[in-house]
């Protein structure tokens, strides 16, 4: 059952803030390069990691007794404890000062910046935004903006949104299939028990899903990816995504960029060409 949303005691929440320290391996490098569809190589010490290899530190550990029947922490803690069963991404922005190496310890400071509350086709939406700095040894390496939503259960099929119109043509584009395996190798290097994206009983049957979801962090990793690779494996200063529509498992999907004047437009869209995530990168 969802517990009343009291919007003034969540907003208690609003400036606190936690610190986790976490190191960069040699066997993280590989296991994400692996998922990333890139060259595993024999990364070593002082050998730059994927961009967004901060998703992967420090990632909070809870006893299998502290967590709830979607697989996440139960609520409170250092995130509110907001009583909306529904928890997933919604976006964010990331700035990127220098790239996290082999053999760094990196330090992640997170401060609840912002809950809100709003009314969506779905029902009720608890939006929170949550402010990370992550620093190296040589200094601050990332800033970013997460921004969290718990939604409701809907008794309605999860899917049903307004038919999506086709992305744009894409000047680069690149295929892969959204296999189950490639999920759970994501879910295994950022200790994510969200059952959602592993679990295709619990995500059907309980979330109404027609099958496993694409993690929101991992398709905008592949974005970035791309828009750094396109630039000459410089990361952009500056990185703005939110998600549009669920990604699921078992087809194709692409990752696509256009150029603009002010940088690159990006998305992710799934076999029908349909965007699911879209970003904007800027140099």
């Amino acid at each position: 059952m969802t517990g009343k949303l009291d919007i003034d005691h969540l907003r208690q929440w609003i400036g606190r803030s936690e610190e986790a320290t976490d190191t960069v391996t040699a066997q993280l490098v590989k296991g994400l390069r692996a998922t990333l569809f890139q060259e595993v190589g024999a990364p070593k010490a002082g050998d730059a990691a994927p961009f967004t290899v901060h998703w992967c530190l420090a990632q909070p550990v809870f006893p299998m007794s502290m967590l709830g029947p979607d697989g996440h922490p139960t609520r409170g803690g250092f995130l509110p404890p907001v009583p909306l069963p529904r928890r997933m991404w919604a976006g964010g922005e990331i700035k990127f000062f220098q790239p996290l190496r082999v053999g760094d310890e990196s330090t992640r400071t997170s401060r609840i910046a912002d809950v809100q509350v709003k009314t969506g086709s779905t029902g009720t939406l608890c939006f929170v935004s949550v402010e990370h700095n992550i620093s190296s040894p040589r200094g601050v390496a990332i800033r970013e903006r997460q921004d969290i939503v718990y939604r409701e259960m809907t008794t309605t099929q999860a899917t049903t949104t307004k038919a999506t119109p086709p992305s744009p043509q894409a000047q680069h584009r690149e295929t892969y299939v959204s296999d189950p395996v490639l999920l759970f190798r994501y879910s295994a290097l950022t200790f994510n028990g969200h059952r959602i994206h592993y679990d295709r009983d619990y995500v059907t049957a309980v979330e109404g899903y027609p099958g496993l979801i694409f993690h929101g962090p991992l398709q905008a990793t592949f974005i970035i990816e791309m828009a750094a690779k396109l630039r000459g494996g410089k990361a952009p200063t500056k990185f703005t995504y939110r998600g549009v529509q669920p990604l699921f498992e078992g087809s194709e999907f692409s990752i696509n960029a256009n150029e603009t004047e002010a940088g690159m437009e990006l998305w992710t869209a799934n076999a029908e060409g349909q965007s699911t995530m879209k970003g904007t990168a800027v140099w």
